[in-house]
């Protein structure tokens, strides 16, 4: 990092690109190190104004949060919005946003984005804002947008090939669910349940473990993420199921640097050490 001293602005290298998190109702900044503190990345949460809308508060964390300070070039958004699966053989993106807007409602200020899944032969199509992406665009000259499931669909995918048993997934964060499991190199499930209580999670996903008529005592249920009455729902899940099992980003990226960062989402996480 260097100091542009005409205009006393922190400048980031050509190279380095800001990642922005955005959720309904959070958002993050973080990058590869560039405050030098020593973490492979710098995590900067911020906190958002009731009453103003996402673009508003990103306007403002723009002049008051430190990383976006640092006149980065480059940025990623990625986008915690609804999502609709389309396989691959079925895509045409002349289609996307119609097949988006009939799935899902409701959301006319948005642009429809979508990302390619090739591992998993789907198309993940998402919003984005209109407010909020102009003014990302006005802040940096790169621009990518991204779905911020795409890293834990295409990690846990990889994962689900350890064993021969079937595995179901849940992935807790900004107050809702994310179930999924995945057959033959295609999404077997996915969904995402608006829930920050214990008890409406554990429903949902035993609900969907019996959808998918996996076995009790031979598959297995992972969860990860922000797990609301974590103890709880593991002593209930076991009471049903063989194997159910806590991903522990810590260790199940060998302490990777990115994994310490406290109060980062496992989606972040997931992206910094296995990429997109």
């Amino acid at each position: 990092m260097t100091i542009d001293t005409a205009q006393n602005r922190r400048v980031t290298p050509a190279g380095q690109r800001l990642t922005i998190r955005v959720s309904r109702g959070s958002l993050s900044f973080s990058a590869v190190n560039v405050t030098g503190s020593g973490n492979s990345v710098d995590f900067e949460p911020y906190t958002v104004k009731s009453g103003m809308s996402m673009a508003a508060n990103l306007r403002e964390a723009f002049k008051t949060a430190s990383l976006p300070g640092m006149n980065f070039r480059r940025a990623l958004v990625m986008v915690d919005s609804p999502v609709l699966l389309v396989p691959t053989d079925l895509f045409r993106e002349a289609d996307a946003e119609a097949l988006y807007r009939h799935a899902v409602t409701q959301r006319e200020p948005d642009r429809v984005a979508f990302n390619v899944l090739p591992e998993l032969n789907a198309v993940a199509l998402f919003a984005i804002n209109k407010d909020l992406r102009l003014v990302v665009d006005d802040h940096f000259a790169d621009v990518t947008v991204n779905c911020a499931m795409t890293p834990v669909w295409k990690y846990l995918h990889q994962r689900s090939f350890i064993g021969t048993r079937g595995k179901l997934y849940g992935y807790f964060h900004d107050r809702k669910l994310e179930i999924f499991s995945f057959a033959q190199n295609r999404f077997k499930y996915c969904n995402a349940f608006e829930t920050s209580e214990a008890h409406d999670a554990l429903y949902f996903l035993l609900y969907v473990w019996k959808q998918l008529a996996l076995n009790p005592a031979h598959d297995e249920m992972h969860i990860v993420g922000d797990i609301p009455e974590r103890d709880w729902i593991m002593s209930e899940l076991r009471k049903f199921l063989m194997r159910a099992y806590t991903i522990n980003p810590v260790a199940d990226f060998n302490r990777a640097q990115a994994s310490l960062v406290k109060g980062m989402p496992y989606d972040l996480v997931t992206y910094y050490v296995k990429g997109r």
